[in-house]
């Protein structure tokens, strides 16, 4: 079983005592631009530095009294320094600290998210080149189309990852900026060059226009990338819900020492991991419509995005996090049965070669319609009748006329089926680590 990290870490970010102190870490760093500016005396400084804190409960205490949640942690803030505080938030505005510490939170939120995603995808790789050769039947509509192999499967979820981590990567750039403009982003108070050395000192980047809030696109862009994330996990999730099916059981989720599925039916083995990701992707398509919606504000900004933004953006990210480590686990130690695949395979007694006896005939000069008929009514006679496709075809005098027993033959070929595959792989040979 996978534990190389806990969904904990993301709880860290996102709890009261880290977002406080990502507030502190901004307040300072624009405290330590007045500071170079000669603005902040020395010593005031150093005790800025040795005393800055806060206390939680204190803040939330202040803050039900004065309803005003950066007023609230100032004054805590204040209390631990005393009277040299006066230096701390000067020409600044509450958002200047906010949207700040908001970027570095989700900046570094998708960075666990991305080194999780990449733990996924390396798995991915392995285990498409483990099954590369086993033969597996295609599917569309849920119906059996032709044969693939069962390691395709893994490559198309390998490379829709890929992807997601590049989204992933273009949201954390997005996002890798901040704010310090003042209360309609004028620079009325602190100007341009000061928002660029104290943004230096966080590893941001200062935004070339905002208002009093960094806009909310860029949060949108985020919430998107996390949920096209979601929709692939949940893509591969859903594959293993079918494939488990009782009917079909080509797979199976682990299975832990002691696991119960039902408190009725002890025999239950059930895709609860798989169920759980499709569940919560369905959370994070519904936030990001949250975001959408927060990315219209009034004039320069109201604080109508900001409420749903303190459920969205934790929740996106436990969620995200969450999903990640269940489907680690199962792709991990997917209970995958050859013996299953071959059956199902079997199922249909060859009529998956029915494009390929199309092929001959039309080769051969017959009409392509008339072909099409022919071949179709001998796989429906195969499929009704549960006989061998291969010998009805044999046996039709029509192809008899123009094809040998011998050409017949050839074209029920499992090999030729399978023989461009091993160039789709060839394509992937330089991504093993």
């Amino acid at each position: 079983m996978i534990d190389r990290y806990q969904v904990k870490d993301i709880s860290n970010i996102w709890s009261s005592e880290n977002r406080f102190r990502t507030w502190l870490d901004v307040e300072l760093a624009i405290t330590e631009v007045w500071y170079e500016w000669g603005e902040v005396p020395e010593n005031s400084f150093q005790n800025i530095k040795q005393k800055a804190g806060f206390d939680i409960q204190r803040v939330l205490e202040i803050e039900e009294k004065v309803q005003h949640d950066v007023i609230a942690f100032l004054t805590s803030v204040e209390e631990f320094v005393g009277e040299d505080s006066a230096y701390i938030h000067k020409g600044v505005t509450s958002y200047d600290i906010v949207d700040t510490a908001l970027s570095l939170m989700i900046r570094e939120s998708l960075e666990m998210v991305i080194e999780k995603t990449k733990i996924l995808k390396r798995i991915l790789l392995q285990k498409a080149f483990e099954y590369k050769n086993l033969v597996a039947i295609g599917r569309t509509h849920g119906v059996h189309a032709e044969p693939i192999t069962f390691g395709i499967k893994y490559l198309i979820w390998y490379e829709e990852i890929s992807r997601n981590i590049e989204r992933l990567k273009r949201a954390k750039s997005t996002i890798s900026v901040g704010k310090i403009s003042g209360s309609v982003g004028t620079y009325i108070h602190f100007p341009p060059e000061g928002e660029e050395k104290a943004l230096e000192k966080l590893n941001l980047k200062p935004c070339r226009v905002s208002s009093q809030i960094i806009q909310r696109d860029r949060h949108m862009e985020v919430l998107y990338a996390l949920a096209s994330l979601g929709s692939a996990l949940e893509k591969i999730a859903l594959e293993v819900r079918h494939l488990q099916r009782t009917e079909v059981l080509e797979v199976e989720e682990p299975f832990t020492k002691g696991q119960k599925g039902s408190s009725s039916m002890p025999h239950k083995r059930n895709p609860v991991k798989c169920e759980r990701i499709s569940g919560l992707a369905r959370l994070l398509r519904g936030n990001l419509s949250v975001g959408f919606e927060n990315n219209v504000l009034w004039h320069e900004r109201d604080i109508s995005h900001s409420s749903a933004e303190r459920v969205i953006f934790p929740d996106s990210f436990h969620a995200a996090a969450f999903m990640l480590k269940d489907i680690i686990l199962v792709m991990e130690n997917l209970n995958v049965y050859p013996d299953n695949i071959r059956r199902n395979l079997d199922l249909t007694h060859e009529v998956y070669y029915s494009q390929k006896v199309l092929t001959l005939l039309v080769d051969k000069g017959m009409a392509r319609q008339k072909a099409y008929d022919i071949v179709q009514r001998n796989a429906l006679d195969s499929w009704m009748q549960k006989q061998s496709f291969r010998k009805i075809i044999l046996q039709d005098t029509e192809i008899e006329k123009i094809c040998s027993g011998e050409e017949i033959e050839k074209v029920f070929s499992e090999k030729d089926l399978l023989l461009e595959i091993g160039k789709i792989f060839k394509r992937f040979e330089n991504d093993i680590d």
